[in-house]
């Protein structure tokens, strides 16, 4: 996700040469040669415009990537004696931070105190994937998935982009911690 193009793009790295097959395959019609279709599959073969965002954005995603773990480490100090539950990564994992997620039973009123002052932050996924309408036929109701019910009422994504500098971000915290008390 940290390297956009246009619109909605993937990548799948691997080194098993039946799945790379396979995934080209369901790129491209679900083909495994013209006019053999082997299985169902999608349209999403990158097209020349993409490909060249890409290849420009690429060189970069690396240093990007590099920022975005300085900003998160510098939450993670910087918001570090609040009660906001910050991310934490397992020994081994060096993540890149898409998002900065911390939770909190006071979402929407730091979510609106934010706001309030012109910063943006985020709710991703606010409604549980089993609470989904789509599911509906599937009968499980409210309480049927506690943890992820929880996330959904207090997940808060604060602005993280690879531009962001350390004032821009001072500035976030010190409104955080005005407003966490």
């Amino acid at each position: 996700k940290n390297l956009g193009a246009l619109g909605d793009a993937g990548a799948v790295v691997t080194n098993d040469e039946a799945l790379a097959a396979r995934v080209r395959g369901l790129r491209d019609h679900g083909r495994s040669s013209k006019y053999v279709h082997q299985e169902v599959g999608f349209g999403q073969r990158l097209d020349a415009l993409h490909a060249a965002v890409l290849s420009a954005k690429l060189p970069h995603l690396d240093r990007n990537n590099a920022r975005r773990r300085e900003l998160a480490a510098r939450y993670n100090d910087l918001l570090a004696e609040t009660d906001l539950v910050l991310p934490a990564a397992d020994n081994g994992i060096e993540p890149v931070y898409h998002l900065y997620v911390v939770r909190t039973a006071r979402r929407d009123a730091l979510r609106e105190g934010l706001q309030a002052v012109g910063i943006e932050s985020g709710v991703h996924y606010p409604l549980p994937l089993h609470l989904q309408p789509a599911l509906r036929g599937m009968n499980l109701a409210a309480g049927a998935f506690p943890v992820s019910e929880a996330a959904a009422d207090t997940v808060l994504s604060l602005p993280l982009y690879p531009e962001m500098t350390d004032v821009q971000q001072d500035h976030v915290v010190a409104v955080l911690r005005r407003l966490v008390g």
